[in-house]
């Protein structure tokens, strides 16, 4: 009894104790748990080691597909290759289809006789051609991409000629389709000259020509440029049909360009002005670089003979050329330099189809051989405007635009009064629009820079 007694009174002091170290007790617990934790991840190892384990090895037959049946399905597909290639001037049909790897009697006597499909062949070389071709050389569709028949709508619309085939015959069809425009960046560095430089780089003709009408006011490009200025122009790539174009309207307009001439840097941003409703490049503190005269009557051209003595090469003799002579293409779009009157257009004597233009200050300017005169006397035009087209005309051996600026009746040199006639700023209202455009177009140039010098390097 007494034994029993003593057991419940031990009982109570740790039921007690336990009830005021109940912490205490907790954690000796933990740490015997953590104990056994750790001895469990000791004894783990001890597991066999799975490269000893028994391995069972399954062997299964796999049957080959019928290779006949293979053969049959492949005999059934139509293979098409497509081929691309470009017209030259000394092609004939057969040249160009031999190339193409088109063997097809019946679709040459089509290109040779069908009046659509005879364009092809006709006109200038350097015609984008696609041809896609079936496995014995028979010629499912050819698609020849070129300019646009209209001169106006070079730097917009290519011409689309189509000729495809029907069952056992063949059908020919034209169109004029618009071109696309991609932002391309470029950069360079003068090593001889410009036309070398942007060819090095890849550069079209036409933005070449652009970037020298556009700093034309600020940099004399036959006199001025050193070796080692450095370029750079961000503009519009044209595409046909996804394909960039080859021929010479490869671009649309420049949106930016730098030139650094002597340690000078030329910069040039196209903005139009939703104030003032003019469109024009202007430099980074937002003044025109356009002057109230343009430095060219053509968007894209080359001086033939500038504005000095020359050798006549009709009169066989030494003269004054008292103007500038472009050479291009008949048909290229000619433009009056600066808002003016109509004062004559027409034909006279040794300039055929001429137009005189009068503007303030007591100028005239003068547009000599055209092939085509699109104003009439009397008739008000703007700068820019396009008033005829490249011809040969009157005293001419070839095609090419004769232009002329008098003063007070007085033949004076067309680039001097460009450059030294006034320019306009932008609107103090559209001054934001055009420093955020700008900043943006400039940080392309600057990585355009970046790409050029780490390339030299």
């Amino acid at each position: 009894m007494k034994l029993l007694e003593s057991w419940e009174r031990h009982a109570r002091r740790a039921a007690t104790w336990a009830h005021r170290h109940h912490r205490g007790l907790a954690g000796v617990v933990l740490a015997a748990l953590f104990g056994t934790a750790i001895t469990a991840f000791g004894v783990a190892p001890l597991a066999p080691d799975a490269a000893d384990l028994p391995k069972r090895l399954i062997a299964e037959q796999v049957e080959p597909p019928d290779w006949q049946a293979q053969l049959e399905a492949l005999g059934e597909f139509e293979l098409q290759l497509t081929r691309n290639d470009l017209t030259r001037a000394t092609d004939t049909v057969d040249t160009l289809l031999a190339r193409l790897n088109v063997t097809d009697a019946q679709a040459a006597a089509f290109l040779r006789n069908d009046p659509v499909a005879r364009r092809l062949m006709q006109g200038r070389a350097g015609k984008m051609v696609q041809a896609q071709v079936g496995p014995s050389g028979e010629l499912h569709r050819l698609i020849a991409r070129y300019p646009a028949e209209k001169a106006e709508q070079y730097a917009t619309h290519f011409t689309r000629l189509t000729v495809e085939r029907s069952g056992e015959s063949f059908a020919a069809r034209i169109e004029q389709a618009e071109l696309n425009s991609q932002v391309a960046l470029r950069s360079g560095t003068i090593e001889s000259s410009l036309w070398a430089a942007t060819a090095a780089s890849q550069i079209p003709d036409t933005v070449t020509i652009q970037m020298a009408e556009i700093f034309a006011n600020e940099i004399d490009f036959r006199r001025d440029l050193r070796r080692g200025d450095f370029f750079a122009v961000i503009f519009e790539s044209l595409e046909a049909d996804g394909e960039p174009i080859t021929w010479n309207q490869a671009a649309g307009r420049v949106l930016a360009a730098q030139f650094t001439n002597a340690g000078r840097v030329h910069e040039a941003y196209w903005f139009r002005d939703p104030v003032l409703g003019k469109a024009a490049y202007f430099d980074r503190k937002g003044e025109s670089l356009r002057r109230a005269f343009l430095a060219s009557p053509m968007e894209f051209s080359r001086v033939s003979s500038g504005f000095a003595m020359r050798f006549h090469p009709i009169l066989k003799t030494w003269r004054r050329h008292l103007g500038v002579d472009y050479a291009a293409p008949t048909g290229t779009p000619v433009r009056t330099v600066a808002d003016g009157v109509v004062e004559f257009a027409g034909w006279q004597n040794g300039y055929g189809n001429v137009i005189f233009i009068r503007h303030t200050g007591g100028r005239v300017t003068v547009y000599a051989h055209l092939s085509r005169i699109n104003v009439r006397q009397g008739q008000r035009v703007e700068q820019g405007q396009h008033i005829g087209a490249v011809g040969a005309t009157g005293w001419a051996t070839g095609p090419h635009l004769h232009f002329e600026i008098r003063e007070n009746g007085q033949h004076v040199d067309p680039l001097r009064v460009a450059r030294s006639s006034e320019a306009f700023s932008i609107a103090p209202a559209s001054r934001t629009q055009f420093q955020a455009q700008a900043l943006a177009l400039r940080n392309q140039l600057a990585l355009a820079s970046q790409q050029q010098f780490a390339q030299a390097e």
